[in-house]
């Protein structure tokens, strides 16, 4: 029978695999970071990194990771005493490369719905500085039905206002025992965003004004942007890799070799954090304003755009999407018709980051379903693909063609029945589920029950949904023409298919 990758495995002589490197740093490390999220992403990226510099000697320090949601995989995390194989794979100078690394910087995972007294010992820790998150776009939002009792309240910002009022009770409100709180979101100003929901609980909670005052002088919110694209659990070489490594790994992850990390945050954290020194590409900066429009909207955004399409399309992986006679060129069109114009940055380096973008994609060691991309795509599309949509109108005024097939395409996909927390939707002769919010499916689920698929109801159905400011951030519908470009495309897709739909797109 085929161990499990345990501490006990690791300290016990197991022969590991030539080439896979293990962590020989102490296992008892002190707990110095508070984790939000413990999905692929995170555990590919952060925890890669603290790893990366505790095999140094830098940071001396272990992550305790939280599960934001009820349904998670810390108890499967646990069983592995936090520890999990990453594998990041890929081409570097025309040879392929792979780096196989067990993870040994994270030290437990709590599941604050069983166990929500744990989670506020952790902010009477005074080693704990720390705080790390990414629970998605949709994560960093105010919610009104939050409150201090709740255990926890439905909202991350929530729990962290909760979690550092204990902190500040606790310590009585000590300037020394502030955080550095560090939001991996990938929404503008996701620190700036997140502070001012904090502030705005604790003044609706009616919170001590000394709570308030600790909060914006004591604590330090930084604005970040992360890139890495991390597919996950290979569940496809799930056996494969179980036999070559000769152990069990059910937090198996994978992600691509390239990496950045940017933060616009104090200098002086720099050598609290010393990322560079480790080897990590994170770079420190004042303003990482072009960072973000480069990554956001050509690596982010021309996923967000052509993975609606792709999939109903009935193509699986993003590769398959560069390397397909349709597909390709259109996700190439996006990029160089409707991205490109709509940023005002230089020429050369909007081309140089375009191809460096398409190179990942076509990377042969990377298998990014696109099911898993299209979670929660309504903030998504929001945050990745309106400010092209918006700024190609602004600087051309006219709509941006492929785009506004995307988002048709996008629509077509929540055509489904909701069931628990996820929407059932059908693909050909196969089903799906749509993950979302979910006030989003059943709004969508809503609206597409009154649609008979006439050409005046799709454009009914389309600007009631143009029109959801909650969605958006505002009210497509007035912006002119789009939601009768937006449903001309949807009405061809649902009475054509996508197939026939994309050609009059393709062919203006």
């Amino acid at each position: 029978m085929t161990q499990r990758l345990t501490r006990a495995l690791l300290e016990g002589g197991f022969p590991f695999p030539e080439g896979l490197k293990v962590p020989e740093y102490p296992a008892n490390l002190p707990e110095r970071v508070i984790q939000f999220g413990e999905g692929n992403f995170l555990r590919a990226f952060v925890d890669w990194m603290f790893d990366a510099m505790d095999r140094k000697g830098l940071f001396n320090g272990k992550v305790v990771v939280v599960q934001p949601l009820n349904e998670g995989m810390v108890e499967r995390l646990n069983q592995q005493d936090g520890l999990y194989t990453l594998l990041l794979r890929g081409i570097r100078d025309g040879q392929p490369v792979s780096d196989e690394t067990v993870i040994g910087s994270i030290s437990r995972g709590i599941d604050i719905f069983a166990d929500w007294q744990e989670y506020l010992k952790c902010a009477e820790n005074p080693d704990i500085e720390y705080v790390v998150s990414n629970t998605t776009e949709a994560g960093i939002a105010y919610n009104p039905a939050d409150r201090p009792t709740d255990c926890p309240p439905a909202s991350f910002p929530g729990k962290l206002a909760v979690y550092l009022y204990h902190r500040f009770q606790h310590f009585q409100g000590d300037s020394a025992k502030g955080m550095v709180i560090i939001p991996c979101e990938l929404i503008d100003r996701n620190g700036d965003n997140l502070k001012k929901i904090v502030l705005r609980l604790a003044e609706e909670w009616k919170l001590p004004a000394e709570f308030s005052t600790w909060l914006k002088e004591h604590n330090t919110f930084v604005n970040t942007l992360v890139d890495r694209v991390v597919p996950g659990y290979p569940r496809d070489e799930v056996a494969a890799l179980t036999e070559r490594l000769g152990y069990e790994d059910q937090m198996l992850d994978t992600g691509e070799l390239f990496h950045l990390w940017v933060v616009e945050g104090p200098q002086e954290l720099r050598k609290r954090l010393p990322f560079a020194q480790a080897g990590l590409n994170v770079v420190w900066t004042d303003d990482m304003t072009p960072y973000r429009t480069l990554k956001v909207r050509f690596l982010n955004g021309s996923h967000t755009s052509c993975v609606p399409v792709a999939f109903l399309y009935g193509l699986d992986t993003v590769k398959e999407i560069v390397e397909h006679p349709v597909l390709g060129p259109y996700l190439e069109q996006i990029i160089a018709e409707e991205i490109m114009p709509s940023t005002g940055i230089e020429q050369k380096t909007q081309k140089e980051y375009a191809a460096s973008v398409l190179e990942r994609f076509r990377n042969p060691y990377i298998k990014h379903y696109l099911l898993s991309i299209l979670l929660n795509s309504i903030s998504k599309f929001k945050t990745r693909v309106l400010p092209s949509l918006l700024g190609y109108k602004e600087k051309t005024g006219r709509i941006p063609l492929k785009i506004s097939f995307s988002l048709a395409s996008l629509l077509a996909l929540y055509r489904g029945k909701v069931e628990g927390t996820s929407m059932k939707c059908v693909r050909g002769e196969s089903q799906f589920e749509m993950r979302d919010d979910p006030e989003v499916l059943k709004f969508l689920e809503s609206v597409w029950s009154e649609c008979d698929l006439s050409q005046e109801s799709v454009l009914k159905l389309v600007r009631t949904v143009l029109a959801k400011v909650e969605f958006w951030g505002q009210d497509l519908t007035e912006v002119s023409g789009f939601a009768e470009a937006v449903a001309a495309d949807l009405h061809a897709i649902v009475n054509q298919g996508v197939e026939k739909a994309i050609q009059r797109t393709m062919l203006k």
